[in-house]
Protein backbone atom coordinates (compact mmCIF):
# COMPACT_ATOMS: atom_id res chain seq x y z
CA UNK A 1 0.00 0.00 0.00
CA UNK A 2 1.17 3.68 -0.60
CA UNK A 3 2.29 5.42 2.24
CA UNK A 4 0.81 9.10 1.36
CA UNK A 5 2.22 10.74 4.79
CA UNK A 6 5.92 9.15 4.20
CA UNK A 7 6.00 10.59 0.27
CA UNK A 8 4.43 13.83 1.21
CA UNK A 9 7.09 13.71 3.92
CA UNK A 10 9.69 13.24 1.47
CA UNK A 11 8.67 15.57 -1.30
CA UNK A 12 8.30 18.36 1.03
CA UNK A 13 11.79 18.01 1.99
CA UNK A 14 12.98 18.11 -1.75
CA UNK A 15 10.92 20.85 -2.55
CA UNK A 16 12.27 23.09 0.62
CA UNK A 17 15.83 22.53 -1.45
CA UNK A 18 14.65 23.14 -4.82
CA UNK A 19 14.24 26.72 -4.19
CA UNK A 20 12.81 29.95 -5.72
CA UNK A 21 12.34 28.04 -9.17
CA UNK A 22 10.03 26.02 -7.81
CA UNK A 23 8.18 28.76 -6.04
CA UNK A 24 8.07 30.62 -9.41
CA UNK A 25 6.58 27.75 -11.05
CA UNK A 26 3.69 27.55 -8.41
CA UNK A 27 2.59 30.99 -8.00
CA UNK A 28 2.39 31.10 -11.64
CA UNK A 29 -0.02 28.77 -11.57
CA UNK A 30 -2.20 30.09 -8.85
CA UNK A 31 -2.00 33.49 -10.74
CA UNK A 32 -3.36 32.17 -14.19
CA UNK A 33 -6.40 30.56 -12.31
CA UNK A 34 -6.71 31.49 -8.79
CA UNK A 35 -9.09 29.03 -6.36
CA UNK A 36 -12.12 31.09 -5.40
CA UNK A 37 -12.22 29.20 -2.05
CA UNK A 38 -9.12 30.29 0.31
CA UNK A 39 -7.07 27.55 1.50
CA UNK A 40 -6.66 26.22 5.56
CA UNK A 41 -3.44 24.68 4.64
CA UNK A 42 -2.78 20.98 5.63
CA UNK A 43 -2.92 18.63 8.96
CA UNK A 44 -2.39 15.13 8.23
CA UNK A 45 -4.80 13.08 10.16
CA UNK A 46 -5.48 9.11 10.41
CA UNK A 47 -8.11 7.53 9.37
CA UNK A 48 -11.14 6.83 11.83
CA UNK A 49 -13.02 3.64 12.48
CA UNK A 50 -15.93 2.35 13.98
CA UNK A 51 -18.62 -0.55 14.05
CA UNK A 52 -21.95 1.23 14.25
CA UNK A 53 -22.44 4.78 13.06
CA UNK A 54 -20.12 6.77 11.46
CA UNK A 55 -20.12 10.64 10.28
CA UNK A 56 -17.61 13.05 8.32
CA UNK A 57 -17.96 16.94 7.46
CA UNK A 58 -15.98 20.42 7.11
CA UNK A 59 -16.20 21.36 10.33
CA UNK A 60 -15.70 19.91 14.09
CA UNK A 61 -18.25 21.54 15.31
CA UNK A 62 -20.69 19.70 12.66
CA UNK A 63 -19.65 16.76 12.59
CA UNK A 64 -20.26 16.69 16.47
CA UNK A 65 -24.10 18.04 16.03
CA UNK A 66 -24.14 14.87 13.20
CA UNK A 67 -22.81 12.84 16.24
CA UNK A 68 -25.12 13.50 18.37
CA UNK A 69 -28.12 13.20 16.89
CA UNK A 70 -26.67 9.32 15.64
CA UNK A 71 -25.78 8.70 19.37
CA UNK A 72 -29.18 9.25 20.14
CA UNK A 73 -31.02 7.02 18.02
CA UNK A 74 -31.30 9.32 14.69
CA UNK A 75 -31.06 8.34 11.12
CA UNK A 76 -28.72 9.59 8.66
CA UNK A 77 -31.36 11.94 7.60
CA UNK A 78 -31.62 13.25 11.05
CA UNK A 79 -27.86 13.75 11.61
CA UNK A 80 -27.72 15.67 8.49
CA UNK A 81 -30.02 18.11 9.13
CA UNK A 82 -28.10 19.12 12.26
CA UNK A 83 -24.66 19.05 10.50
CA UNK A 84 -25.76 21.07 7.36
CA UNK A 85 -27.35 23.38 10.31
CA UNK A 86 -24.09 23.90 11.85
CA UNK A 87 -22.35 24.44 8.69
CA UNK A 88 -24.17 27.25 7.84
CA UNK A 89 -22.34 28.95 11.27
CA UNK A 90 -19.28 27.87 11.39
CA UNK A 91 -18.67 27.56 7.38
CA UNK A 92 -20.63 30.31 6.47
CA UNK A 93 -18.17 30.48 3.24
CA UNK A 94 -19.67 27.11 1.34
CA UNK A 95 -22.94 26.30 2.32
CA UNK A 96 -26.39 27.00 4.20
CA UNK A 97 -30.23 27.08 4.07
CA UNK A 98 -29.45 29.84 1.60
CA UNK A 99 -28.23 27.26 -1.07
CA UNK A 100 -28.89 24.02 -2.70
CA UNK A 101 -27.42 20.29 -2.68
CA UNK A 102 -27.88 17.39 -4.22
CA UNK A 103 -28.40 14.01 -2.46
CA UNK A 104 -27.51 10.12 -2.46
CA UNK A 105 -29.91 8.48 0.23
CA UNK A 106 -29.33 4.36 0.25
CA UNK A 107 -32.68 3.15 2.01
CA UNK A 108 -31.14 0.22 4.27
CA UNK A 109 -34.88 -0.88 4.90
CA UNK A 110 -35.98 -1.12 1.51
CA UNK A 111 -32.70 -1.68 -0.07
CA UNK A 112 -32.57 1.36 -2.32
CA UNK A 113 -30.82 3.92 -3.65
CA UNK A 114 -32.61 7.45 -4.03
CA UNK A 115 -31.44 10.61 -5.63
CA UNK A 116 -32.59 13.98 -4.59
CA UNK A 117 -32.40 17.04 -6.70
CA UNK A 118 -32.34 20.50 -4.50
CA UNK A 119 -30.34 22.69 -6.84
CA UNK A 120 -31.60 26.01 -6.63
CA UNK A 121 -33.65 27.74 -9.52
CA UNK A 122 -33.41 30.59 -11.80
CA UNK A 123 -36.79 33.09 -11.27
CA UNK A 124 -39.30 31.97 -13.44
CA UNK A 125 -39.19 35.69 -15.75
CA UNK A 126 -35.39 35.47 -15.52
CA UNK A 127 -34.09 35.61 -19.35
CA UNK A 128 -31.18 34.09 -21.12
CA UNK A 129 -29.69 37.62 -21.55
CA UNK A 130 -29.50 38.10 -17.59
CA UNK A 131 -25.91 38.40 -17.63
CA UNK A 132 -24.95 40.71 -20.92
CA UNK A 133 -24.39 44.20 -20.85
CA UNK A 134 -26.42 46.62 -22.92
CA UNK A 135 -23.46 45.86 -25.65
CA UNK A 136 -24.36 42.02 -25.82
CA UNK A 137 -21.48 41.19 -23.74
CA UNK A 138 -20.73 39.21 -20.47
CA UNK A 139 -20.60 41.22 -17.53
CA UNK A 140 -17.25 40.56 -15.44
CA UNK A 141 -17.25 37.56 -13.40
CA UNK A 142 -16.96 39.48 -10.25
CA UNK A 143 -20.06 41.94 -11.04
CA UNK A 144 -22.45 39.06 -11.87
CA UNK A 145 -21.82 37.48 -8.53
CA UNK A 146 -22.11 39.91 -6.34
CA UNK A 147 -26.23 40.58 -5.52
CA UNK A 148 -29.93 39.84 -5.83
CA UNK A 149 -29.34 38.96 -9.89
CA UNK A 150 -27.41 36.33 -9.10
CA UNK A 151 -29.46 34.73 -6.24
CA UNK A 152 -31.60 31.55 -7.37
CA UNK A 153 -34.51 29.88 -5.17
CA UNK A 154 -32.37 27.89 -1.90
CA UNK A 155 -33.25 24.23 -1.82
CA UNK A 156 -32.10 22.63 1.21
CA UNK A 157 -34.60 23.62 3.77
CA UNK A 158 -36.87 21.35 1.56
CA UNK A 159 -34.70 18.60 0.94
CA UNK A 160 -34.33 18.79 4.70
CA UNK A 161 -37.75 18.10 4.87
CA UNK A 162 -38.48 15.41 2.73
CA UNK A 163 -35.50 13.57 4.17
CA UNK A 164 -37.00 13.86 7.76
CA UNK A 165 -40.54 12.98 6.32
CA UNK A 166 -39.20 9.95 4.49
CA UNK A 167 -36.17 8.84 6.96
CA UNK A 168 -35.81 10.80 9.93
CA UNK A 169 -36.82 9.32 13.69
CA UNK A 170 -36.45 12.06 15.76
CA UNK A 171 -38.48 15.29 16.43
CA UNK A 172 -37.73 17.75 13.63
CA UNK A 173 -37.24 20.89 16.46
CA UNK A 174 -34.52 18.94 18.16
CA UNK A 175 -32.19 18.48 15.31
CA UNK A 176 -32.46 22.50 15.49
CA UNK A 177 -31.09 23.11 19.05
CA UNK A 178 -27.56 22.73 18.65
CA UNK A 179 -26.72 25.30 16.46
CA UNK A 180 -29.36 27.72 17.69
CA UNK A 181 -27.56 27.25 20.98
CA UNK A 182 -23.93 27.98 19.29
CA UNK A 183 -25.34 30.84 17.18
CA UNK A 184 -26.83 32.47 20.44
CA UNK A 185 -23.73 31.56 22.59
CA UNK A 186 -21.16 32.12 19.94
CA UNK A 187 -18.36 29.94 17.91
CA UNK A 188 -15.01 30.66 17.58
CA UNK A 189 -13.63 32.01 14.35
CA UNK A 190 -11.86 29.12 12.64
CA UNK A 191 -8.36 29.43 10.77
CA UNK A 192 -9.98 28.57 7.55
CA UNK A 193 -12.68 31.43 7.76
CA UNK A 194 -10.99 33.61 9.33
CA UNK A 195 -8.25 33.46 6.15
CA UNK A 196 -11.22 33.54 3.69
CA UNK A 197 -12.41 36.70 5.48
CA UNK A 198 -9.21 38.30 5.19
CA UNK A 199 -9.05 36.89 1.28
CA UNK A 200 -11.95 38.95 0.16
CA UNK A 201 -9.96 42.36 1.12
CA UNK A 202 -7.53 41.81 -1.40
CA UNK A 203 -9.91 40.56 -4.56
CA UNK A 204 -12.01 42.30 -6.85
CA UNK A 205 -15.01 40.43 -5.15
CA UNK A 206 -15.43 41.84 -1.69
CA UNK A 207 -17.75 40.13 1.03
CA UNK A 208 -18.36 43.81 2.70
CA UNK A 209 -19.95 45.63 -0.71
CA UNK A 210 -23.81 45.45 1.24
CA UNK A 211 -23.96 46.60 5.16
CA UNK A 212 -25.67 43.63 6.43
CA UNK A 213 -22.75 40.73 5.32
CA UNK A 214 -20.57 43.73 6.86
CA UNK A 215 -21.52 44.28 10.13
CA UNK A 216 -21.41 40.10 10.81
CA UNK A 217 -18.07 39.34 9.62
CA UNK A 218 -16.50 42.65 9.96
CA UNK A 219 -15.38 44.25 13.66
CA UNK A 220 -16.20 47.82 14.37
CA UNK A 221 -13.10 49.52 12.84
CA UNK A 222 -14.13 47.61 9.40
CA UNK A 223 -11.62 44.69 9.95
CA UNK A 224 -12.59 40.86 8.88
CA UNK A 225 -12.77 38.82 12.22
CA UNK A 226 -9.79 36.89 12.89
CA UNK A 227 -9.10 33.81 14.16
CA UNK A 228 -9.94 32.96 17.49
CA UNK A 229 -12.86 36.00 17.76
CA UNK A 230 -16.22 34.65 19.35
CA UNK A 231 -18.72 35.39 16.55
CA UNK A 232 -22.41 35.24 17.82
CA UNK A 233 -25.51 35.20 15.45
CA UNK A 234 -28.67 35.66 17.27
CA UNK A 235 -30.31 36.77 14.06
CA UNK A 236 -29.55 33.34 12.56
CA UNK A 237 -30.92 31.46 15.80
CA UNK A 238 -34.34 33.53 15.58
CA UNK A 239 -34.74 32.28 12.11
CA UNK A 240 -34.14 28.85 12.70
CA UNK A 241 -36.65 28.92 16.38
CA UNK A 242 -39.34 30.41 13.40
CA UNK A 243 -38.16 27.31 11.15
CA UNK A 244 -37.99 24.31 14.08
CA UNK A 245 -41.58 25.34 15.07
CA UNK A 246 -43.06 25.93 11.72
CA UNK A 247 -41.00 23.58 9.10
CA UNK A 248 -39.64 24.25 5.68
CA UNK A 249 -42.96 26.57 4.80
CA UNK A 250 -41.71 29.10 6.99
CA UNK A 251 -38.73 29.71 4.46
CA UNK A 252 -40.84 29.82 1.17
CA UNK A 253 -43.62 32.19 2.80
CA UNK A 254 -44.27 34.87 4.62
CA UNK A 255 -41.77 37.10 6.80
CA UNK A 256 -38.85 34.76 6.03
CA UNK A 257 -39.24 34.80 2.38
CA UNK A 258 -40.06 38.30 2.20
CA UNK A 259 -37.44 39.31 3.61
CA UNK A 260 -35.46 37.12 1.23
CA UNK A 261 -37.07 38.79 -1.83
CA UNK A 262 -36.39 42.24 -0.32
CA UNK A 263 -32.72 41.48 -0.05
CA UNK A 264 -32.79 40.15 -3.35
CA UNK A 265 -34.33 43.37 -5.18
CA UNK A 266 -31.95 45.98 -2.93
CA UNK A 267 -29.16 44.62 -4.35
CA UNK A 268 -29.90 43.32 -7.77
CA UNK A 269 -28.63 45.37 -11.00
CA UNK A 270 -31.16 43.51 -12.90
CA UNK A 271 -35.17 42.88 -12.95
CA UNK A 272 -36.85 39.85 -12.99
CA UNK A 273 -35.65 38.13 -10.10
CA UNK A 274 -36.77 35.99 -7.46
CA UNK A 275 -40.73 36.85 -5.99
CA UNK A 276 -43.20 35.12 -3.67
CA UNK A 277 -44.23 32.93 -5.90
CA UNK A 278 -40.68 31.23 -7.20
CA UNK A 279 -40.33 30.49 -3.19
CA UNK A 280 -43.71 28.90 -2.80
CA UNK A 281 -43.42 27.00 -6.41
CA UNK A 282 -40.33 25.43 -5.11
CA UNK A 283 -39.61 21.32 -5.33
CA UNK A 284 -37.07 19.00 -4.63
CA UNK A 285 -36.95 16.51 -7.51
CA UNK A 286 -36.25 12.35 -7.08
CA UNK A 287 -33.89 11.93 -10.01
CA UNK A 288 -32.80 8.33 -11.18
CA UNK A 289 -29.38 7.62 -10.10
CA UNK A 290 -26.67 7.43 -12.78
CA UNK A 291 -24.31 4.53 -12.44
CA UNK A 292 -21.27 3.58 -13.77
CA UNK A 293 -19.93 -0.13 -14.18
CA UNK A 294 -16.27 -0.09 -12.50
CA UNK A 295 -14.25 -2.84 -12.11
CA UNK A 296 -17.28 -4.38 -10.90
CA UNK A 297 -18.36 -2.23 -8.72
CA UNK A 298 -21.42 -0.21 -9.53
CA UNK A 299 -20.64 3.65 -9.00
CA UNK A 300 -23.61 5.87 -8.32
CA UNK A 301 -23.78 9.47 -8.69
CA UNK A 302 -26.39 12.27 -9.32
CA UNK A 303 -27.74 12.91 -13.04
CA UNK A 304 -28.23 16.18 -14.86
CA UNK A 305 -28.35 19.16 -13.88
CA UNK A 306 -25.20 18.15 -11.96
CA UNK A 307 -22.41 16.91 -14.57
CA UNK A 308 -20.67 15.18 -11.62
CA UNK A 309 -22.32 11.50 -11.49
CA UNK A 310 -21.91 11.73 -15.24
CA UNK A 311 -18.05 12.97 -15.65
CA UNK A 312 -16.56 10.79 -12.88
CA UNK A 313 -18.41 8.01 -14.42
CA UNK A 314 -16.98 8.76 -17.80
CA UNK A 315 -13.52 8.93 -16.59
CA UNK A 316 -14.17 5.69 -14.74
CA UNK A 317 -15.43 4.00 -17.75
CA UNK A 318 -12.93 5.24 -20.07
CA UNK A 319 -10.12 3.68 -17.52
CA UNK A 320 -11.95 0.33 -17.21
CA UNK A 321 -9.99 -0.09 -20.60
CA UNK A 322 -6.62 0.10 -19.20
CA UNK A 323 -4.97 -1.87 -16.32
CA UNK A 324 -4.97 1.01 -14.05
CA UNK A 325 -4.53 -1.37 -10.38
CA UNK A 326 -1.04 -2.91 -12.12
CA UNK A 327 0.23 0.46 -13.59
CA UNK A 328 -0.01 1.79 -10.32
CA UNK A 329 0.48 5.42 -9.17
CA UNK A 330 2.77 6.60 -11.73
CA UNK A 331 3.45 9.25 -13.85
CA UNK A 332 2.19 6.74 -16.64
CA UNK A 333 -1.76 6.38 -14.88
CA UNK A 334 -1.54 10.55 -14.43
CA UNK A 335 -0.57 10.57 -17.91
CA UNK A 336 -3.64 8.50 -18.87
CA UNK A 337 -5.94 9.89 -16.52
CA UNK A 338 -5.45 12.88 -17.81
CA UNK A 339 -6.23 11.94 -20.98
CA UNK A 340 -9.30 10.43 -20.00
CA UNK A 341 -10.32 13.16 -18.30
CA UNK A 342 -9.98 15.62 -21.38
CA UNK A 343 -12.19 13.26 -22.88
CA UNK A 344 -14.80 13.22 -20.26
CA UNK A 345 -14.91 17.24 -20.05
CA UNK A 346 -15.25 17.65 -23.77
CA UNK A 347 -18.49 15.58 -23.62
CA UNK A 348 -19.62 17.64 -20.12
CA UNK A 349 -18.99 21.40 -21.80
CA UNK A 350 -20.95 19.77 -24.72
CA UNK A 351 -24.07 17.88 -23.69
CA UNK A 352 -24.75 18.45 -19.88
CA UNK A 353 -27.08 20.61 -18.90
CA UNK A 354 -30.83 20.35 -17.24
CA UNK A 355 -32.13 17.76 -18.32
CA UNK A 356 -35.43 19.09 -17.97
CA UNK A 357 -34.83 21.49 -20.36
CA UNK A 358 -32.17 20.07 -22.64
CA UNK A 359 -32.81 16.29 -23.91
CA UNK A 360 -28.74 15.01 -22.10
CA UNK A 361 -28.01 11.57 -23.86
CA UNK A 362 -27.57 10.38 -19.91
CA UNK A 363 -27.15 6.75 -21.04
CA UNK A 364 -25.45 7.33 -24.37
CA UNK A 365 -22.97 8.86 -22.49
CA UNK A 366 -22.24 5.66 -20.26
CA UNK A 367 -22.30 3.28 -22.64
CA UNK A 368 -19.73 0.91 -22.77
CA UNK A 369 -19.11 0.80 -26.13
CA UNK A 370 -18.83 4.72 -26.65
CA UNK A 371 -16.45 4.53 -23.74
CA UNK A 372 -14.22 2.03 -25.79
CA UNK A 373 -14.50 4.07 -28.54
CA UNK A 374 -13.10 6.96 -26.50
CA UNK A 375 -10.69 5.12 -24.74
CA UNK A 376 -8.76 4.48 -28.15
CA UNK A 377 -8.51 7.57 -29.13
CA UNK A 378 -5.69 8.18 -25.86
CA UNK A 379 -2.17 7.48 -27.08
CA UNK A 380 -0.45 6.27 -24.06
CA UNK A 381 2.84 7.97 -25.00
CA UNK A 382 2.01 11.46 -25.79
CA UNK A 383 -0.49 14.37 -24.86
CA UNK A 384 -3.57 15.45 -27.07
CA UNK A 385 -4.20 18.40 -27.65
CA UNK A 386 -7.64 20.16 -26.72
CA UNK A 387 -10.30 17.62 -27.26
CA UNK A 388 -13.73 17.52 -29.02
CA UNK A 389 -17.32 16.04 -27.85
CA UNK A 390 -18.04 12.68 -29.02
CA UNK A 391 -20.93 11.46 -30.50
CA UNK A 392 -22.98 9.01 -27.94
CA UNK A 393 -25.98 6.98 -28.78
CA UNK A 394 -28.47 9.35 -27.68
CA UNK A 395 -32.47 9.15 -29.24
CA UNK A 396 -32.89 12.82 -29.87
CA UNK A 397 -30.90 15.47 -31.95
CA UNK A 398 -28.66 17.54 -29.56
CA UNK A 399 -28.11 20.69 -31.82
CA UNK A 400 -26.56 23.61 -28.93
CA UNK A 401 -22.63 25.16 -28.74
CA UNK A 402 -20.50 23.91 -26.45
CA UNK A 403 -20.19 25.73 -22.79
CA UNK A 404 -17.45 28.10 -21.40
CA UNK A 405 -18.45 28.26 -17.79
CA UNK A 406 -16.65 25.65 -15.79
CA UNK A 407 -18.68 26.87 -12.22
CA UNK A 408 -16.68 28.45 -9.03
CA UNK A 409 -15.94 26.53 -5.86
CA UNK A 410 -18.05 27.25 -2.72
CA UNK A 411 -19.23 24.11 -1.27
CA UNK A 412 -19.42 21.17 1.19
CA UNK A 413 -19.25 17.67 1.18
CA UNK A 414 -21.01 15.42 3.63
CA UNK A 415 -21.14 11.73 4.80
CA UNK A 416 -23.29 9.28 7.17
CA UNK A 417 -23.90 6.01 7.82
CA UNK A 418 -25.99 5.37 10.45
CA UNK A 419 -26.47 2.59 13.11
CA UNK A 420 -29.55 1.16 11.03
CA UNK A 421 -27.38 0.69 8.29
CA UNK A 422 -28.83 3.93 6.03
CA UNK A 423 -26.28 5.95 4.45
CA UNK A 424 -26.13 9.25 2.43
CA UNK A 425 -23.04 11.00 0.30
CA UNK A 426 -24.87 14.98 -0.15
CA UNK A 427 -22.67 18.14 -1.59
CA UNK A 428 -24.38 21.16 -0.54
CA UNK A 429 -23.24 24.97 -1.73
CA UNK A 430 -23.98 28.18 -1.87
CA UNK A 431 -21.47 28.42 -4.81
CA UNK A 432 -18.32 31.13 -4.61
CA UNK A 433 -17.09 31.60 -1.16
CA UNK A 434 -19.51 34.07 0.88
CA UNK A 435 -22.02 33.29 -2.17
CA UNK A 436 -24.02 36.55 -3.60
CA UNK A 437 -22.87 38.54 -0.56
CA UNK A 438 -26.30 38.81 -0.08
CA UNK A 439 -26.83 38.45 3.97
CA UNK A 440 -30.33 37.78 5.48
CA UNK A 441 -31.85 36.79 8.57
CA UNK A 442 -28.55 35.29 10.05
CA UNK A 443 -27.73 33.55 6.96
CA UNK A 444 -26.54 34.26 3.31
CA UNK A 445 -28.21 33.52 0.39
CA UNK A 446 -26.37 31.65 -2.65
CA UNK A 447 -25.11 32.96 -6.25
CA UNK A 448 -25.94 29.74 -7.91
CA UNK A 449 -27.44 31.74 -10.81
CA UNK A 450 -23.36 32.44 -12.23
CA UNK A 451 -23.02 28.88 -12.82
CA UNK A 452 -25.32 29.07 -16.23
CA UNK A 453 -23.53 30.41 -19.10
CA UNK A 454 -23.92 33.88 -19.08
CA UNK A 455 -23.01 33.90 -22.88
CA UNK A 456 -26.35 32.22 -24.41
CA UNK A 457 -25.81 31.83 -27.26
CA UNK A 458 -22.24 30.81 -29.77
CA UNK A 459 -22.75 32.45 -33.34
CA UNK A 460 -26.46 31.59 -34.10
CA UNK A 461 -26.72 28.58 -31.40
CA UNK A 462 -27.87 28.79 -27.91
CA UNK A 463 -25.64 26.93 -25.15
CA UNK A 464 -27.98 24.20 -23.57
CA UNK A 465 -26.65 25.54 -20.07
CA UNK A 466 -28.00 28.83 -20.46
CA UNK A 467 -30.38 30.83 -18.29
CA UNK A 468 -34.39 30.11 -18.76
CA UNK A 469 -37.33 30.06 -16.15
CA UNK A 470 -37.46 27.99 -13.78
CA UNK A 471 -34.20 26.09 -14.75
CA UNK A 472 -31.56 24.58 -12.80
CA UNK A 473 -28.15 25.48 -13.12
CA UNK A 474 -25.58 22.77 -14.18
CA UNK A 475 -23.25 21.64 -11.47
CA UNK A 476 -19.98 19.72 -11.10
CA UNK A 477 -20.97 18.40 -7.81
CA UNK A 478 -20.22 14.78 -7.71
CA UNK A 479 -21.80 13.13 -4.17
CA UNK A 480 -21.06 9.00 -4.90
CA UNK A 481 -22.43 6.41 -3.26
CA UNK A 482 -20.10 3.09 -4.69
CA UNK A 483 -22.38 -0.12 -4.28
CA UNK A 484 -20.46 -3.61 -4.12
CA UNK A 485 -22.48 -6.43 -3.80
CA UNK A 486 -25.59 -4.18 -3.93
CA UNK A 487 -24.74 -2.61 -0.68
CA UNK A 488 -23.01 0.65 0.28
CA UNK A 489 -19.21 0.55 0.15
CA UNK A 490 -18.06 3.64 -0.39
CA UNK A 491 -19.71 7.08 0.37
CA UNK A 492 -17.70 9.81 -1.24
CA UNK A 493 -17.66 13.81 -2.04
CA UNK A 494 -15.61 17.12 -2.28
CA UNK A 495 -16.02 20.61 -3.06
CA UNK A 496 -13.92 22.38 -5.38
CA UNK A 497 -16.07 23.72 -8.58
CA UNK A 498 -15.69 21.62 -11.49
CA UNK A 499 -12.11 20.32 -10.01
CA UNK A 500 -14.53 18.12 -7.94
CA UNK A 501 -14.73 15.62 -10.77
CA UNK A 502 -11.22 14.84 -10.47
CA UNK A 503 -10.79 15.13 -7.24
CA UNK A 504 -13.71 12.11 -6.27
CA UNK A 505 -12.49 10.10 -9.39
CA UNK A 506 -8.90 9.79 -8.99
CA UNK A 507 -10.10 8.87 -5.14
CA UNK A 508 -12.40 5.99 -6.17
CA UNK A 509 -9.39 4.71 -8.15
CA UNK A 510 -7.03 5.11 -5.75
CA UNK A 511 -9.34 2.96 -2.84
CA UNK A 512 -10.92 0.48 -5.33
CA UNK A 513 -8.06 -0.43 -7.79
CA UNK A 514 -4.99 0.09 -5.05
CA UNK A 515 -6.94 -0.73 -2.13
CA UNK A 516 -5.96 2.22 -0.37
CA UNK A 517 -7.31 3.66 3.37
CA UNK A 518 -9.55 6.39 2.29
CA UNK A 519 -6.83 8.69 4.52
CA UNK A 520 -4.08 7.55 2.17
CA UNK A 521 -5.96 7.89 -0.74
CA UNK A 522 -7.06 12.00 -0.24
CA UNK A 523 -3.19 12.56 0.75
CA UNK A 524 -1.90 11.18 -2.12
CA UNK A 525 -1.57 14.81 -4.30
CA UNK A 526 -4.43 15.96 -6.96
CA UNK A 527 -3.45 15.77 -10.67
CA UNK A 528 -6.85 16.96 -13.30
CA UNK A 529 -7.44 18.51 -16.35
CA UNK A 530 -10.64 19.84 -17.37
CA UNK A 531 -9.67 19.97 -21.12
CA UNK A 532 -8.38 23.29 -20.91
CA UNK A 533 -4.45 24.66 -21.07
CA UNK A 534 -3.02 22.82 -17.95
CA UNK A 535 -2.64 19.35 -16.65
CA UNK A 536 -2.24 20.81 -13.06
CA UNK A 537 -0.35 19.56 -10.38
CA UNK A 538 -0.88 19.61 -6.59
CA UNK A 539 1.93 21.77 -4.79
CA UNK A 540 3.64 19.57 -2.40
CA UNK A 541 2.62 16.22 -2.47
CA UNK A 542 3.59 12.79 -4.19
CA UNK A 543 1.61 13.92 -7.65
CA UNK A 544 4.86 16.77 -8.27
CA UNK A 545 7.64 14.14 -8.81
CA UNK A 546 5.38 13.36 -11.84
CA UNK A 547 5.95 16.44 -13.42
CA UNK A 548 8.73 15.81 -15.50
CA UNK A 549 7.76 12.66 -17.60
CA UNK A 550 4.28 14.16 -18.23
CA UNK A 551 6.62 17.04 -19.87
CA UNK A 552 8.27 14.95 -21.71
CA UNK A 553 4.57 13.31 -22.96
CA UNK A 554 3.34 17.01 -24.19
CA UNK A 555 1.46 17.69 -21.71
CA UNK A 556 1.20 21.70 -20.45
CA UNK A 557 2.15 21.28 -16.47
CA UNK A 558 1.06 23.73 -13.88
CA UNK A 559 2.11 23.06 -10.24
CA UNK A 560 -0.54 24.81 -7.89
CA UNK A 561 -2.52 24.25 -4.63
CA UNK A 562 -5.26 22.36 -5.21
CA UNK A 563 -7.56 23.25 -2.17
CA UNK A 564 -9.93 20.07 -2.64
CA UNK A 565 -12.16 18.97 0.59
CA UNK A 566 -12.97 15.69 0.52
CA UNK A 567 -14.76 13.26 2.91
CA UNK A 568 -15.39 8.97 3.01
CA UNK A 569 -16.57 6.46 4.49
CA UNK A 570 -15.57 2.85 3.30
CA UNK A 571 -17.42 0.41 4.52
CA UNK A 572 -15.32 -2.70 4.34
CA UNK A 573 -15.91 -5.93 6.64
CA UNK A 574 -18.05 -5.34 9.01
CA UNK A 575 -16.10 -1.93 9.83
CA UNK A 576 -16.66 1.92 8.77
CA UNK A 577 -13.55 3.56 7.95
CA UNK A 578 -13.93 7.17 7.77
CA UNK A 579 -11.85 10.04 6.66
CA UNK A 580 -11.07 13.49 6.01
CA UNK A 581 -9.37 15.86 3.73
CA UNK A 582 -5.87 17.04 5.44
CA UNK A 583 -6.05 20.06 3.17
CA UNK A 584 -9.67 21.60 5.18
CA UNK A 585 -10.90 21.84 8.64
CA UNK A 586 -12.94 18.46 9.10
CA UNK A 587 -13.01 15.10 10.93
CA UNK A 588 -14.72 12.01 10.53
CA UNK A 589 -15.99 10.65 14.20
CA UNK A 590 -17.85 7.22 14.65
CA UNK A 591 -18.43 4.76 17.43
Amino acid sequence: MLQAKTIRSRILSAMLAAGSMLAVSVQAGLAQDPQPEQGYGWEDKTSVQADNFMVAAAHPMAVKAGYDVLKAGGTAADAMIAVQLMLNLVEPTSSGIGGGAFMLYWDASSKTLNTFDARETAPAKAKPERFLDENGEKVPFAKAISGGQAVGVPGILRLMEVSHNLYGKLAWDSLFQSTIEASESGFLVSPRLANSLQSTIDRNRPLDVFPAAKAYFFDEAGKPHKTGHNLKNPAFADTLRILAKEGADAFYSGPIAEDIVKAVDETSFVENNITMDDLAAYKVKVRPAVCADYRGYDVCGMGPPTSGGLTVGQILGILNNFDVKSIGWTSEFAHLYSEAAKLAYADRGFYMADSDFAPVPVKGLLDKGYLKSRAALIDKANASDKRTAGEPPKDHAFNFAPSANLGRPGTSHIVIRDSYGNALSMTTTIETFFGSRVFVRGFLLNNELTDFDRQPKSGDRLVANRVEGGKRPRSSMSPTIVMKDDEPYLLIGSPGGSRIINYVAKSIIAILDWDMDPQDAMETGHFLHRNGKTLDLEQGTSAELFADDLKTKGHNVEVRDLNSGLHAILIRDGKLIGAADPRREGIAMGE
